[in-house]
């Protein structure tokens, strides 16, 4: 094997660490923001990505089924759905059950637990135990090549440019909106956001609902690289909270980073050295880090 096959091959991995870095960082985001302002650790937020995911299959299935002819405009019109339908449970989560156990972080941990069994049920009951996956549009596969010996899967970079775009919109919102203000003031101490008018309960409800909004894009990004199932948000959660602490919580930079790093590591060293071994390596690299620097990547000093 030459050193330009070697090299393609690089390539082509980190590529493919891209989709992975993309669906991560989406989760991470999410995870971040309802992490950083409210201190939940959210153990249901895999399944709202899920969420997301088995709306991208019912919105293909409707629209294979009665609108065939929509079939290559079903899926940018579903991210949308899948935004929606997962930030309405994660509004009616926050208003029936987290609202009632803030500052009670071990309460908020087993209680999200609980939801994600009663959610994974939900899903097994209403599509079944079998993975399922959508009919992608047609401009969604295929690759470009670049080069000789170089392919990149179309979905791949579909995938990337809205993960940009949606990161591009939270941070928009984060400090070019009202509320993007409101959630800055609370992070940075919530006794005087409360003291100035901030209503911080309806900034908690809209923040935890953006945040698993954000995990149903996810979801949706998630469709274009792998099969949904019941159990399918509880292979990523553990990584998106890898991602959320090894960056520092409530840096959103730091997610950003943290998800880069932890997918190309990942998705290089697979190729090398079999899947369980590269997972293994990832996570030395990143507890060695931590414990050099255990406030994460890029810690903000915030008041409570």
């Amino acid at each position: 094997m030459s050193a330009s096959d070697i090299w393609n091959i690089v390539l082509m991995q980190g590529f493919a660490g891209l989709s992975l870095f993309s669906v991560l960082l989406l989760m991470g985001l999410g995870l971040a923001i309802i992490f950083g302002q409210m201190g939940v650790i959210n153990m249901a937020h895999g399944e709202f990505m899920v969420i997301g995911a088995y709306t991208i299959f019912l919105a293909s299935s409707l629209t294979e089924t009665h609108a065939p002819a929509l079939m290559p405009y079903y899926f940018l019109v579903a991210i949308g759905f899948a935004f929606v339908f997962a930030f309405l449970v994660g509004w009616l989560t926050e208003w029936a059950l987290i609202r009632h156990l803030y500052r009670r972080p071990l309460d908020t941990l087993l209680a999200t637990w609980g939801v994600s069994l009663g959610l994974q049920q939900i899903f097994r009951s209403t599509f079944g135990a079998k993975e399922v996956s959508p009919t992608q549009p047609d401009w969604l596969m295929g690759s470009w090549s670049p080069a000789e010996g170089l392919d990149i899967p179309i979905n791949g970079l579909f995938v990337l440019g809205l993960t940009v775009l949606v990161t591009g919109g939270v941070l928009l919102m984060l400090f070019r909106s009202r509320w993007g203000l409101r959630v800055r003031a609370t992070v940075a101490n919530r006794t005087m956001a409360n003291a100035i008018g901030i209503n911080t309960r309806r900034t908690d409800r809209m923040t935890f609902a953006i945040g698993c909004g954000i995990a149903g894009v996810a979801g949706a990004a998630f469709t274009t690289i792998g099969s949904t199932g019941p159990t399918a948000g509880s292979l990523y959660i553990v990584d998106a909270f890898l991602v959320v602490t090894f960056g520092g919580a409530a840096s959103l930079l730091g997610t950003v980073a943290s998800a880069f790093g932890i997918a190309q590591t990942q998705a290089i060293s697979e190729f090398f050295l079999t899947g369980s071994m590269a997972r293994v390596l990832t996570l030395m690299t990143i507890i060695t880090i931590l414990m050099i620097r255990p406030q994460g990547l890029f810690a903000l000093k915030v008041r409570r």
